[in-house]
């Protein structure tokens, strides 16, 4: 009996061995795991209060801005033409002397008009034989020989011949293109003996001593614009700015773009035309007013907001802005001078946000950048 009782001891003693030998691996693992569990928990548990937002800031203050709007334009040529013929021919005469200044009327091209100079003499041939009949039915109709339908006729004749030869004439006339204003030539598209239709380009006419600016403005700074007003012209030439006059506007505005086109007359000055230039427009001296930088605005659906620091907190203010100059924003309405407002990380701003103001900018610091 003791004997079994020992080999059962034996027996349970050596499964139990095995079984935590098995067992092992898993406690192991469990311990491993709720260990870093344990230590990912500690820094959490630490960082519980909300981080602080690092902003640079500026002070508002009053700043002279100086009100020019600054648009884009293009030079266009006082007066510029495609030289076409009317008709369709081949040209018999070509006087395209390229980049030279011709003068008002001046031939510059001849179509072969051979046939319409052979229907021209047989018609005036016709009309002199018809002449000479109506003056001598007209003698005899003041004696009356003849009667009135007879010398009516004959009258008829003659102004339909008349009128033929006037066609004729016109249709000579459209084989010749002259220069319909004094202008510099461009380059010759076409050469003697080739045979053109009206939609053949042989050269291009341009008047270059005077070219206009054609700008456009947005519709915020139209009450700037008005005939007789100057403007100055900035070129890449860096000759300094040359004067223009506003001559015309555009009765509309674009209804897409929200821009009103002007165009303006310079006053002088070697600017070929398609080049590009700046116009710069005064809008009235200086306004001392606060400026933001444009990079410190936040566009919203409804408005615009600045980020206003204020006893360590970011507040969300609405503003009003008015011309943009230089990477800044004159601010009309929403700040008051003193206001301490965020120029940095400000995306990163919620209202009522804790903040730690890091420095105190400038606002010259901020002047060209983009916009």
């Amino acid at each position: 009996m003791k004997q079994q009782q020992s080999l059962f001891s034996f027996i349970f003693s050596r499964y139990k061995f095995y079984a935590l030998k098995r067992m092992y691996p898993l406690l192991l693992a469990g311990f491993f795991v709720i260990s870093c569990k344990s230590k990912k928990e500690e820094p959490r548990q630490q960082n519980n209060g909300p981080q602080a937002v690092i902003v640079d800031v500026i002070i508002a203050g009053k700043n002279n801005i100086s009100n020019i709007v600054e648009v884009n334009g293009s030079v266009v040529a006082n007066e510029a033409t495609n030289l076409q013929p009317e008709v369709s021919g081949r040209l018999t005469y070509l006087n395209l002397p390229e980049g030279a200044k011709v003068s008002q009327g001046t031939v510059l091209a001849r179509i072969n008009d051979a046939d319409l100079q052979a229907s021209t003499q047989k018609i005036q041939v016709q009309l002199d034989l018809a002449q000479k009949n109506e003056e001598r039915l007209r003698k005899l109709l003041s004696i009356g020989g003849i009667n009135q339908a007879d010398y009516d006729a004959v009258l008829n004749q003659v102004n339909t011949l008349k009128a033929d030869l006037d066609i004729l004439k016109a249709q000579i006339d459209k084989t010749v293109l002259k220069a319909p204003f004094t202008g510099v030539l461009g380059l010759r598209m076409i050469s003697p003996g080739a045979y053109v239709t009206p939609a053949t380009i042989l050269a291009t006419l341009q008047q270059v001593d005077k070219v206009k600016i054609d700008f456009t403005i947005p519709e915020a700074y139209t009450t700037l614009i008005a005939k007789g007003k100057t403007v100055n012209i900035k070129t890449n030439d860096r000759e300094g700015t040359k004067k223009a006059v506003i001559i015309a506007t555009e009765p509309q505005i674009d209804a897409t773009t929200r821009n009103l086109k002007v165009r303006a007359q310079l006053d002088g000055g070697n600017i070929n035309p398609g080049g590009f230039v700046k116009v710069l427009i005064e809008t009235g001296g200086q306004n001392n007013s606060i400026l933001v930088p444009t990079n410190a605005i936040i566009p919203d659906a409804k408005a615009k907001k600045v980020v206003v620091v204020k006893d360590g907190k970011g507040k969300l203010t609405d503003i009003v802005t008015g011309l943009r100059v230089n990477g800044m924003a004159e601010v009309l309405s929403g700040l008051k001078v003193g206001d301490s407002i965020a120029v940095s990380g400000v995306l990163f701003v919620r209202p009522n946000s804790q903040l730690k103001v890091r420095s105190v900018k400038q606002i010259e610091e901020f002047a060209g950048t983009q916009q």
